[in-house]
């Protein structure tokens, strides 16, 4: 199959971004080298309002994950996490990020002048994604000797039932005297409910910019969400969050304003259904460009759209939001959230990313691809990769999948 070479489209307010994202780690590395403020570390979908309300600094490490596969570090580093008795078969975020803290090696350092990683006061984990992020944080606990907390949240999760919300609640309640001994601060619920505000906004900022994308030809693609969505996973709590989405919105905007699509004359609309292949950001956007291709949804970008951080009890908002999300739920429930994607962004076709060390947002695996096909017609493929090692990635394979989900699109009838 034939294809042409397609120019990336900048978006102007990446500049904006990147200042907000340089601000944030000057501010962790002034913080680890004078112990000026407290440092927390927070899986991506955990508690960061409740940290923020104590004054801690909050540094995600599932960021720096994700910048190790960017910068295609992470293959040479997950060795020494290997080494150090790491199956190269579990989260390659947790592999490559141990292995960068072993290799004593970061892309911080280029990227923000940072010489490592900032130290934890305490680290806070939430399984609500996996079991890996307990036992990644369990790595730092051993390696720094500093608290862990943590909150176990149900898989498979239909209806939210009165029971787990409240488990759930409680779990978080619990946290408090130890957030108050380690941060010196006793809780004030005023100020958690002023950051979960902010929160709040900042999500609903964010859903706009992702159902901007519903527009055709859409001013934004799938690929530039997963490095936009930066500010609303590390600094969502924070106002200047809030300022960066609104600058990213007008843009948009903009463009549709103009008739301006992210892809050059868009024909097909598909959607990504798993994590990124971070390594090959670039090339992808390239490849379903030069078919006038537009990837204009995902349930991962929409991983960060917290409508519960509104409730009137901030311990039954963050029970609820950090529950909602689309990795904790049933078959049943992510079957019916990807219909109404498909519906509301007037998918073409499904690609399908079987990441090999993370199968928790790998969603091929139980049939759904064959049963969304059954119930809605929508054709898919799936793409064998992983999210950070490349080892296990396949460009031919890849790139057939992909054209052949082209050719069926392009043969049915009008």
């Amino acid at each position: 199959m034939s294809q042409e070479k397609s120019a990336i489209k900048k978006i102007r307010a990446t500049g904006a971004m990147r200042e907000v994202m340089a601000e944030y780690f000057a501010e962790l590395d002034e913080a680890a080298k004078t112990g000026s403020e407290k440092i927390a570390w927070c899986t991506s979908v955990g508690p960061a309002e409740l940290l923020r309300s104590f004054g801690f600094l909050v540094y995600f490490p599932e960021n720096h994950g994700a910048l190790l596969g960017a910068t295609r570090m992470a293959a040479d580093l997950i060795p020494a996490a290997t080494a150090a008795g790491y199956s190269p078969e579990i989260c390659s975020y947790l592999t490559s990020d141990v292995g960068s803290y072993l290799s004593k090696t970061t892309p911080l350092t280029r990227a923000f002048g940072m010489e490592s990683v900032p130290k934890a006061d305490v680290l806070v984990y939430n399984t609500n994604q996996c079991r890996d992020v307990q036992d990644w944080l369990g790595f730092y606990e051993r390696e720094w000797g500093v608290p862990m907390l943590g909150i176990q949240t149900p898989r498979s999760v239909g209806d939210l039932s009165d029971a787990i919300v409240g488990g759930l609640i409680e779990q978080h309640k619990a946290l408090i005297p130890h957030l108050e001994e380690i941060s010196g601060r006793k809780f004030d619920i005023d100020r958690l409910r002023e950051v979960m505000a902010s929160s709040h906004r900042c999500t609903q900022l964010w859903r706009e910019v992702l159902r901007l994308a519903t527009h055709r030809p859409s001013p934004i693609t799938f690929f530039d969400c997963t490095i936009h969505m930066g500010p609303a996973v590390v600094l969502r709590g924070e106002e200047r969050a809030e300022r960066y989405y609104e600058v990213l919105i007008a843009e948009l905007e903009e463009r549709i304003a103009d008739g301006v699509g992210a892809v050059d004359d868009e024909s097909l609309r598909f959607y990504w259904e798993g994590m990124p292949v971070w390594g090959k950001l670039r090339d992808h956007a390239e490849q379903f460009a030069g078919h006038r291709a537009c990837v204009v949804a995902s349930t991962y970008c929409n991983s960060w759209i917290f409508d519960a951080l509104e409730y009137a009890d901030p311990f039954e908002g963050m029970a609820r939001a950090y529950t909602e999300i689309f990795i904790v739920r049933s078959e049943d429930f992510k079957q019916g959230y990807m219909e109404s994607m498909v519906r509301d962004y007037a998918i073409d076709g499904i690609i399908f990313h079987d990441a090999k060390t993370c199968p928790n947002n790998s969603n091929n695996r139980y049939g759904l691809p064959l049963r969304l096909r059954e119930q809605i017609g929508t054709p898919f493929v799936v793409i064998d990769g992983d999210l950070n090692d490349l080892r296990l990635y396949s460009e031919e394979q890849a790139r057939t999948q992909f054209e052949a989900l082209v050719e069926q699109l392009q043969e049915q009838p009008a």
